[in-house]
């Protein structure tokens, strides 16, 4: 039931005769980008930088709410004496 069926005789694949005038026109080379040293180094720094101002944000972030809990906890206890 699922077993392929084959042809009794196949064909042949067709030979293929390229002249001069079926070829591709030669293309133009890519043109080529050169990356230096510098910029690679100002990239990577850059990342570095970013994400270091990142992290400080986010532990600022923690920080002030956990002194924000801290703060809300003594008022709390403050108001019920």
């Amino acid at each position: 039931m699922f077993l392929p069926k084959y042809p009794d005789s196949p064909t042949p694949p067709p030979a293929h005769t390229h002249t001069v005038a079926d070829q591709m026109p030669a293309r133009r080379p890519a043109l080529q980008i050169s990356i230096g040293t510098g910029a690679v180094t100002a990239v990577l720094v850059g990342g570095v930088v970013l994400t270091a101002l990142l992290a400080a944000v986010a532990v600022t972030a923690i920080s002030v709410a956990v002194a924000a809990v801290v703060l809300r906890s003594l008022l709390r206890d403050q108001h019920r004496r």
